[in-house]
């Protein structure tokens, strides 16, 4: 044990916050899943919190193995998994299971695994080959036919096959990789082609979706019914909300928080995760405000915020473009996410499905989440040596 501890290294900042939420995870998730022992009869929140502890142990096993490689080899891991993931994606939209009440197709099964979510995976490879692209070419001297070649065209086949069924996470990852590519300083007219291109993209498939409503569940109408629910919702007075609204959800999310108020019921005393159906995932926010109060929301709200920051500093030690561009593109989307599903839980943005990095339940998100933790803290173990040898150099002369 002692010898694991010893080859543990990197940012001790980052390590500490995300040891702070992942251990929190445990308590809040057992203490949300009663809901789900009421609907699954024979579990009980035990089982669901064994399960939880499963996740988050390989994810800590994947946290140390990843952090010990050298931050090169996962230039050469994106490109490999680009083909793999096209073939997932294409087999989880044409052959995928629906669950927790989705009605979009979004996991595959594989047999003594489980369940997995393809488009989670998708997100972070793409990002990882996003930091790839852009910090090993030159841009000034790159055309955009190559760009398109080489990169974009990866983008849009794998948002493309993402978006009928995900359209919050397709949303999501093409913006982080526009993101990316404006840090690393793509041409801003390429950029505006790109946006072009996508529009077109999108249309046609809202076509396809209109076309053959039955095939994707009718997605058209579930976007379209939680953007008015949300507006909807927006002009409400708060004292005027009913439980038979149409964005269900929401309103238990909003009776929660208001529960929770400045004192919280106390760890494990919830009331509203027996009426929120994603109360272990997407709501998870609105839980810990009712148990812990508004102090503990925002407590978990600067843990986030300190998380970023420390990305941030990791990057900007980075001693090489795509090191930098690597920390940003793997840990801004976690960042970002974290603050959606906060958004969604206290009634700012609408609906997404977004869950909340390294606290909801979930092994695809909590494994990904903690990949790209490890990559970061590759990248930050490799510039610690690095400075450590230079020091040691300098010493010597």
């Amino acid at each position: 044990m002692m010898q694991i501890i010893k080859k543990i290294s990197g940012d001790r900042q980052l390590w500490v916050y995300t040891v702070l939420l992942l251990l929190f995870s445990f308590w809040i998730v057992y203490s949300a899943s009663s809901n789900l022992a009421n609907v699954y009869e024979k579990n009980s929140p035990l089982f669901f919190g064994i399960k939880h502890f499963i996740h988050v142990s390989i994810g800590w096993l994947i946290i140390f193995i990843t952090h010990r490689f050298n931050p090169k080899y996962f230039s050469h891991i994106s490109k490999a998994a680009m083909p793999v993931i096209v073939i997932l994606l294409a087999y989880t939209i044409t052959r995928g299971i629906t669950m927790g009440g989705a009605n979009a197709s979004r996991w595959i099964h594989i047999p003594g695994v489980g369940s997995i979510q393809p488009s989670t995976i998708a997100f972070v490879f793409l990002m990882m080959f996003a930091a790839r692209f852009f910090g090993k070419n030159d841009l000034s001297k790159i055309t955009f036919i190559e760009s398109l070649k080489n990169f974009w065209g990866w983008v849009f086949v794998i948002v493309g096959l993402i978006l009928p069924a995900n359209l919050s996470t397709a949303v999501l990852i093409f913006s982080m990789v526009v993101l990316i590519s404006f840090i690393a300083g793509y041409p801003y007219k390429d950029l505006f082609k790109i946006f072009g291109i996508s529009f077109i993209g999108v249309l046609l498939i809202v076509l396809v979706l209109k076309a053959f409503p039955n095939r994707f569940s009718n997605r058209l109408d579930t976007w379209q019914s939680r953007i008015e629910s949300y507006f909807s919702d927006v002009k409400k007075d708060e004292n005027t909300v009913r439980l038979d609204d149409k964005n269900y959800q929401r309103t238990q999310a909003k009776i929660a928080i208001a529960k929770g108020g400045l004192f919280g019921f106390r760890p494990g005393k919830s009331v509203q995760k027996n009426f929120l159906p994603q109360s272990v995932s997407d709501f998870i926010y609105a839980i810990i405000i009712e148990e812990y109060s508004l102090t503990g929301g925002l407590v978990i709200l600067f843990i986030y915020l300190f998380l970023g920051l420390r990305m941030f500093f990791i990057a900007k030690k980075a001693k090489n473009k795509y090191y930098q561009l690597l920390v940003l593109a793997v840990g801004l989307p976690i960042i970002v996410q974290a603050f959606s599903n906060m958004a969604v839980a206290v009634g700012i943005f609408p609906v997404t499905g977004q869950p909340l990095p390294l606290l909801s339940s979930g092994g695809t998100a909590i494994w990904m989440s903690c990949f790209a933790i490890g990559i970061i803290l590759s990248v930050s173990r490799i510039t610690e040596e690095e400075e450590k040898k230079d020091l040691e150099e300098f010493v010597t002369e």
